[in-house]
């Protein structure tokens, strides 16, 4: 195969944006590609020019080679050890038969994320983090040209988070490094093995996009693999788009009363506004079990904050009046100000709703070939379970539900439950 193969973009091998939504699986068939030859594919990654790019001049090459390219393998090396906004030390970008290094430091790079946006296909694996950063510094929308090889993979295997060094091992029987993944990536210059580190976490990802483009296409599961990539990147920005005084939720239990949601709420809000003000991670300023003995202490003194709970005590000399002072006000506040209290989740020790719940997923799992826990992820049943037994409308169904499963969610799965709504009820705490 020709490096050109794999640098121009190919409207037969990539599904339009407008496709994504309702993926065939018949079309799918029908645009098959030519199985890859891995072989090959490993001797043009091995072939690859590799340059560094440390001037703002030198950008230009890179942007043009963006313009053309079609598809293009990304990665990021950081640094948020110590700080609130991460520090970006290095852009890894494979167009096909070049590898080129972005000296970030050293690089105004929002020409960089615009190029990025217009790419066809931009291929990461396990973005999660790459895409944060992406979003933190670019401004931009959500991309909806990812290609995630973790979810990829996660539809062919099972596996949710496999990483890059198995899924090179495991689909084109490579071997590559990852010692060097906590090294300091600020450093220059870089040591012999971490630019080799940096050079192989893109070298290969071409290669293995194809691989899997492949296998995934002979089972007509591309573009349902497309939908989830993109809902990946919409989850990922809006994460990154929280208002402060909606921390509080990621760290909310449904067994805090309303008083303690208030105070939760307090607290977070004030943890996330002083690690962003000092730059410095959330957990510096106080761990989260720190924050949950405060929610069910409710200190009143700086006594009591230090013997009742594990706050760090040089962060308690400097801001524990001040934590204090937030503590209460969120206790003096009226009740009917106090935020919402999460749904109970579904417990019951009866599982004929469970394994009524679960062999319709195992069918659909068997029907369609994907993995169970890839088509029904824990997190959506929840919702659903609160949208049926809280009687809420259904355009509150969460959004991973809403593209390719919703056939399967309106007119099978959701009957099956419907059938046990007098058990699910119960077993979220609402008398019927």
């Amino acid at each position: 195969m020709s490096n050109t193969a794999l640098t121009e973009s190919n409207p037969q091998n990539t599904l339009a944006v407008d496709a994504i939504q309702q993926p065939t699986n018949t079309a799918e068939l029908a645009d098959l590609p030519v199985e890859p030859d891995i072989d090959a594919l490993l001797d043009i990654a091995d072939e690859v020019d590799i340059t560094w790019v440390r001037k703002q001049s030198q950008l230009d090459e890179v942007i043009e080679a963006l313009a053309t390219c079609g598809r293009v393998a990304l990665d990021t090396e950081f640094i948020k050890r110590d700080t609130y906004y991460p520090r970006l030390a290095l852009v890894q970008l494979n167009t096909g038969n070049h590898v080129y290094l972005l000296d970030a430091p050293q690089l105004q790079l929002s020409e960089l994320w615009q190029a990025l946006i217009k790419v066809d296909v931009a291929i990461w694996h396990a973005c999660g983090e790459d895409l944060g950063i992406f979003y933190l510094l670019s401004g931009c929308p959500p991309l909806t040209n990812i290609f995630d090889t973790q979810i990829a993979l996660s539809y062919l295997t099972g596996q949710l988070q496999m990483g890059y060094q198995q899924a090179l091992d495991e689909q084109l029987d490579m071997h590559i490094d990852k010692e060097q993944s906590q090294s300091d990536w600020l450093q220059r210059p870089l040591s012999d093995e971490q630019e080799q580190y940096a050079i192989d976490d893109v070298r290969f990802l071409p290669a293995l996009y194809l691989s899997l483009e492949y296998a995934l296409k002979s089972q007509g599961l591309y573009g349902y693999v497309w939908e989830d990539c993109r809902l990946y990147a919409s989850d990922l920005y809006d994460a990154q788009n929280v208002a402060d005084e909606a921390m509080y939720l990621t760290m909310a239990d449904y067994r805090y009363t309303s008083e303690q949601m208030a105070i939760l709420q307090a607290v977070a809000t004030w943890r996330e506004e002083l690690a962003r003000a000092t730059n410095q991670p959330r957990t510096f300023v106080i761990k989260k079990q720190a924050v949950r003995e405060i929610i069910t202490e409710k200190p009143n003194s700086m006594r009591e904050l230090a013997h009742k709970t594990t706050m760090h005590r040089s962060m308690l000399r400097l801001y524990g009046e001040e934590l204090l002072k937030v503590i209460k006000e969120a206790k003096n506040l009226h009740p009917a100000e106090y935020p919402d209290c999460l749904l109970p989740p579904y417990r019951s020790k009866n599982k004929v709703l469970s394994k009524a719940v679960q062999q319709a997923i195992d069918d659909q799992a068997k029907a369609t070939g994907v993995p169970a826990n890839v088509l029904m992820r824990k997190k959506w049943l929840g919702q659903l379970y609160e949208v049926i037994a809280f009687d809420k409308d259904m355009s509150e169904l969460p959004q991973g539900l809403k593209g390719w499963r919703n056939d399967w969610v309106m007119q099978t799965f959701i009957p099956v439950i419907e059938a046990h709504k007098t058990e699910l009820q119960q077993g979220m705490g609402i008398k019927v």
